[in-house]
């Protein structure tokens, strides 16, 4: 059984709920986690707590922890990079595609159709924002900054009003 630690963290964008494994983030939700979020399989166990009374833990722990502190930080306006390692699951197409949002220079925005030419398919673009839906890593795996040829936002998981918001902050602190 695959132990996932689970915490949850406010920054200035809001609460974010971080799930991890001992290889990194498997997910970054916007909120707490509904039951039909959670995209753990059913060989895994949830760990809220992660840590002895000495602060040591498994690295799923560890790597929630960075996860948060990096999440405040970049929400601060104090962070471009994300650092943590990521355990992410889905096709290779997915992993493609996310793979091509973290390539993204922070305070820049790309078309679904500039992000599909980037993965080698430059038929893809409904493909794209597809692989943006399923992101599981909010911020870190930046589909907010991919918006519509037109320049409109499109979708977002967590509302066109936040990803406003994000790219704003991007844009005022790049």
């Amino acid at each position: 059984m695959e132990l996932i630690h689970q915490a949850s963290v406010m920054t200035r964008l809001g609460m974010f709920t971080i799930r991890c494994s001992d290889r990194g983030v498997q997910q970054i939700a916007f909120g707490p986690l509904r039951a039909s979020s959670d995209r753990r399989s059913s060989r895994s166990a949830i760990d809220h707590a992660g840590t002895d009374s000495n602060g040591r833990g498994p690295r799923a722990a560890q790597w929630s922890r960075q996860a948060a502190r990096e999440l405040q930080e970049y929400a601060a306006g104090d962070r471009k990079k994300f650092t943590v390692p990521l355990d992410l699951h889905g096709t290779e197409f997915q992993k493609k595609v996310w793979k091509a949002l973290r390539s993204i220079p922070y305070g820049r925005t790309k078309s679904y159709g500039e992000v599909a030419r980037l993965v080698g398919n430059p038929l893809a673009a409904r493909a794209v924002g597809m692989a943006n839906h399923e992101n599981p890593v909010a911020i870190v795996v930046p589909c907010h900054r991919v918006i519509a040829a037109d320049g409109s936002l499109g979708g977002y998981a967590g509302g066109l009003r936040k990803k406003s918001t994000i790219l704003q902050l991007e844009k005022s602190n790049a």
